[in-house]
């Protein structure tokens, strides 16, 4: 993906990107959210029969998916490492929900409790509590344990879910909701993918779509007060933020778990240009959204392209 870099003059957004009145957003989010919220816990049928034959996701957006490695495996073990896959992912979702609902409290804490904006901030919240429940009893009713990022990552994301803020915080999050917003518009309209995979995947979809609006339109309202040193800060923890999401998306121990060795498979994947083509699509619209809000630049490039995020 070609970029093409603007250097904003004291961080203005594009002409093209525009915030909407704060209130007036809110207000019209949280109506959203009144036709159209789901209780997973009712709305996914977790007591039905896990059928035999389908995949946990959409088999090309596993790591494996077009190396020789694939073409390999038996078809039993394709579908175990889709369905690891899919609580891995699942896995990085509630990291990352975890991190989004402490900045959302912070964010809102001084604000009047009274206005839109922080009663739709309290209703994401809320809905992330349902996704993260949602997603740890997917994996769960596979029988499949919860993956998690490394301890030194959980650890050292410790400071970022404490500090970020502004722009920052959102621009962070869209990384995160994007990409699986997504790879799981493929998983809802798949046959070939497991029912609780495809509920889940649509109620999330369904949720998020709210979540990305309100991100999108607080970034463009907070990164119009950057100086320059702080864009520039902003632009390098960004792109590790993005590096890490999407690099986490993976867990080693799912190609144990479909009976692989290990570093075989991690070298598969990391070859796998059909997979690097797939999550450049998956980041597309947060990158050319960021870029011209002049938050992708700079040192942090250098990252991205290592996660093929660009």
């Amino acid at each position: 993906m070609s970029i093409i870099h603007r250097e904003p003059v004291a961080a203005q957004p594009s002409r093209h990107l525009r915030a909407g009145d704060r209130q007036d957003t809110a207000s019209r989010l949280l109506a959203s959210a009144a036709r159209k919220s789901y209780d997973p816990l009712v709305e996914v049928d977790w007591e039905a029969p896990i059928p035999e034959g389908l995949y946990g996701m959409t088999p090309e957006w596993c790591s494996l998916y077009g190396t020789e490695l694939w073409e390999r495996m038996t078809e039993e073990q394709r579908i175990t490492l889709t369905k690891h896959e899919a609580a891995s992912v699942a896995g990085t979702g509630i990291w990352f929900e975890m991190i989004l609902m402490q900045m959302l409290l912070r964010d809102i804490y001084s604000h009047d409790p009274a206005t839109p904006h922080v009663q739709f901030a309290l209703n994401e919240i809320a809905d992330e509590c349902r996704h993260s429940t949602m997603f740890a009893r997917s994996a769960q009713r596979f029988g499949i344990p919860s993956y998690r990022p490394k301890r030194w990552i959980l650890n050292t994301a410790r400071l970022f879910k404490s500090t970020a803020s502004g722009s920052l915080a959102y621009g962070g999050t869209l990384f995160a909701e994007e990409i699986l917003d997504m790879m799981q518009r493929d998983f809802m309209k798949d046959a070939r993918v497991q029912p609780i995979t495809r509920t889940v995947s649509k109620i999330h979809v369904l949720e998020e779509a709210r979540h990305i609006k309100f991100a999108r339109e607080e970034t463009v309202r907070r990164v119009r007060s950057l100086s320059r040193s702080k864009l520039a800060y902003q632009r390098v923890v960004l792109g590790v933020t993005a590096y890490f999401v999407v690099t986490c998306l993976v867990n080693e121990q799912v190609y144990a778990a479909a009976g692989l060795d290990v570093e075989e498979a991690k070298e598969a994947a990391r070859n796998n240009v059909h997979y690097q083509e797939m999550i450049r699509e998956g980041c597309r619209k947060t990158v050319e959204f960021l870029d011209e809000c002049g938050l992708i630049g700079g040192p942090s490039k250098a990252l991205l392209r290592r996660a093929h995020i660009i």
